[in-house]
């Protein structure tokens, strides 16, 4: 004979209205830039393949990785792995500040770029996420 100890469940968080709002909008704008650059790499823009070139990037991968921001958009977009797409986006965007960064573009404009984009991932999934909001609480006591 064993016991069970039950525990009641603890409402799930929720966000405001005017945070849920805040964070859709701030969702929006990195959504929308990485879905422009996922089609920008797809239907072959001239200027695409030559800033490729510039950067080092063979052209012939534009369309692997316009695949890869699709799919981490999806992840993003999707409510139950918004975080995984977060945190994979991350790991991108940081591969971007690196290769911007070795062929010595401007810092501020250029190489801080994808940190901008990343930032803007991040604080409007933590305004829509009240759950993520709490967690991220849990690290600053």
């Amino acid at each position: 004979m064993h016991a069970t100890l039950d525990v009641p469940a603890l409402p799930e968080p929720r966000a405001s209205s005017a945070a849920l709002r805040g964070g859709r909008i701030l969702t929006a704008l990195p959504v929308l830039f990485m879905a422009f650059d996922a089609v920008a790499k797809l239907v072959h823009i001239p200027q695409v393949a030559a800033a490729s070139a510039q950067l080092g990037w063979p052209d012939a991968l534009n369309p692997v990785l316009a695949v890869l921001i699709l799919l981490l958009l999806a992840l993003y977009l999707w409510p139950r792995t918004a975080v995984l797409g977060a945190t994979l986006f991350t790991g991108y965007l940081g591969g971007a500040v690196a290769i911007h960064a070795r062929v010595g573009d401007p810092l501020l404009t250029h190489t801080l770029f994808p940190v901008y984009v990343g930032g803007l991932f991040w604080v409007g999934l933590s305004l829509r996420d009240a759950g993520l909001r709490a967690l991220l609480a849990t690290f600053s006591r």
